[in-house]
C-alpha cells in the first residue's frame, strides 16, 4: 500500500492544473475577498474576527476541500472505467488499501493548500496569532479534510467517468457556497442560514473560527462533521463492494 501512496502523490504533484486549483487558486481568492470586502481590521457580522482572519480559514479549508474531493472523485471514476481498479484487484493489495491509500494522498496533498493560505495572511494581511493557533488552525482544517476526502471516494464509485465531473463540480460549489466558505453565511436569509448550520463545511470552517477566537469547538460542530463522515465513509465502502461484486 505504500508503494500506491507514493505513486498517487508523485501523480498528484505532477498535475499543475491540480496543483494551481487547489493550492494557488485559494490563497489568490483569499487576496481577491479580503480586499474587497472593506478594511483588514473590519468585523464580520457575528463572529468578532477581522475579515482578514475569517477569510484565512473559510480559503484555507476551501483549498483543502478542493484538494481532496475534486482530486479523489475523478481520479477514481476514470481508474474504475480503464480497468486500472480491475488490474489492482488481481494483485496481493487489500481493497480497503486501496480506498485508503487514495484517502491518504487526498489528505497528504491538502496541506500545502492550507500552509500556502496561511503564510499569505500573515505576510500580506498582516494576520497575527499565538504559535498553538497556528498549529491548532493547520491540525484542526487537515483533519476535518479527510470528511471530504471520504465523499470524494464515494462519489468516484458512485458515477462514471463522464458524469463524474459535473457531479463533483455541483457538489463542490454547493458545499462551498451555502457552507460559508466564500462569504459569511451571517448575510445570507434567515432560512438559509438555518440550512448552512448543519452542512458539514459550515461546521469544518468553525472549528478554525474558534480556533482564532481562542476557545473550544461547538459540540455540535464536531457532531456534524463526525457523522458526515461516517456516512461519507459507510458509503463509500458500499459503493465499493457493490463495484466489486459488479468486476
Amino acid at each position: 500500500m505504500n508503494a500506491l501512496i507514493r505513486l498517487e502523490l508523485t501523480r498528484a504533484l505532477r498535475n499543475r492544473k491540480f496543483l494551481f486549483f487547489s493550492v494557488v487558486y485559494p490563497a489568490a481568492l483569499f487576496l481577491l475577498i479580503s480586499s474587497t470586502s472593506g478594511s483588514d481590521g473590519g468585523k464580520i457580522p457575528g463572529s468578532g474576527l477581522t475579515v482578514a482572519t475569517y477569510m484565512m480559514v473559510s480559503m484555507a479549508s476551501f483549498g483543502a476541500l478542493t484538494a481532496v474531493l475534486m482530486g479523489n472523485s475523478e481520479r477514481i471514476a476514470k481508474e474504475r472505467e480503464s480497468g486500472w481498479v480491475r488490474q489492482l484487484r488481481l494483485t496481493t493489495l487489500p481493497g480497503r488499501g486501496y480506498v485508503l491509500a487514495k484517502t491518504a494522498s487526498a489528505a497528504v496533498v491538502s496541506l500545502p493548500s492550507i500552509v500556502v493560505v496561511f503564510a499569505v495572511a500573515a505576510a500580506l494581511k498582516h494576520v497575527r496569532l499565538d504559535a498553538w493557533q497556528w498549529l491548532a488552525l493547520t491540525g484542526a482544517i487537515w483533519a476535518g479534510s479527510l470528511v471530504f476526502a471520504a465523499l470524494g471516494v464515494a462519489i468516484g464509485y458512485l458515477a462514471t467517468g463522464d458524469a463524474v465531473r459535473p457531479i463533483t463540480m455541483i457538489t463542490y460549489f454547493v458545499l462551498s457556497i451555502l457552507g460559508g466558505l466564500w462569504w459569511p453565511s451571517a448575510v445570507f436569509p434567515a432560512w438559509l442560514q438555518d440550512i448552512a448550520e448543519w452542512l458539514p463545511t459550515h461546521a469544518y470552517a468553525a472549528l478554525g473560527q474558534a480556533i482564532e477566537r481562542s476557545q473550544a469547538p461547538r459540540t455540535q460542530d464536531i457532531a456534524i462533521l463526525v457523522a458526515f463522515f461516517a456516512l461519507f465513509a459507510g458509503g463509500a465502502a458500499w459503493l465499493y463492494r457493490k463495484d466489486t461484486l459488479k468486476a
